[in-house]
């Protein structure tokens, strides 16, 4: 009974690729309307190169090419907020697969899919109005440098406010999910380093 835990996170694990692996396949029958406000996922981009050797990456080179792609993004945004290249690589793993134009059911937006203030995000209400009325636009957040930087940042200021990766992790996932979502990402920060 001691692997009970490894065995719990290995399954976790190949549970979520076999559902990313079926997203995608069915991804690839969806067309995408960028006008509609429906939700879509396009599949990663497939023919990324790895960075090459001297630029300025620092994210573990296990990740997988869709990830890679942002490497440079990655590195400097989370360098200026002290967080681990790698654990921000994990999060848009776990997000959008490293697809930029990644757009969920519930309105999160790009590679970190941060909840905008317009779009199907804009029904959603809090006690004290719209709950993403601060947030940036669809727009705005389209743009992989703006997305990575504002998705960092968020975390950054989550971990400051709550203390430690895990509380901020649940909080930046999805409500209804309690820690899965930050076990499933410090699970995959844990197995790409």
């Amino acid at each position: 009974m001691s692997n009970g835990p490894a065995l719990v996170i290995r399954g976790t694990f190949i549970g979520c690729l076999a559902v990313a692996l079926l997203g995608w396949l069915l991804a690839k029958n969806i067309q995408i309307v960028p006008a509609a406000e429906a939700a879509y996922a396009a599949s990663p981009t497939q023919n990324a190169e790895p960075p090459a050797t001297g630029t300025n990456c620092e994210v573990s080179h296990r990740f997988p090419l869709g990830i890679m792609q942002w490497c440079e993004l990655i590195t400097s945004f989370a360098s200026q907020v002290e967080l681990p290249p790698n654990l921000i690589a994990a999060v848009i793993l776990q997000e959008s697969g490293g697809d930029a134009r990644a757009y969920s059911s519930s309105g999160a937006v790009g590679l970190m899919q941060i909840m905008p203030r317009d779009g199907i995000a804009a029904t959603f209400e809090c006690a004290n109005g719209p709950c993403f009325a601060s947030r940036p636009t669809i727009d705005e957040l389209q743009d992989p440098g703006y997305n990575v930087e504002y998705g960092t940042r968020l975390l950054a200021g989550l971990i400051a406010k709550l203390g430690n990766p895990r509380e901020a992790l649940k909080a930046y996932g999805p409500m209804d999910v309690d820690y899965s979502y930050a076990d499933k990402v410090l699970a995959i920060y844990d197995n790409y380093r």
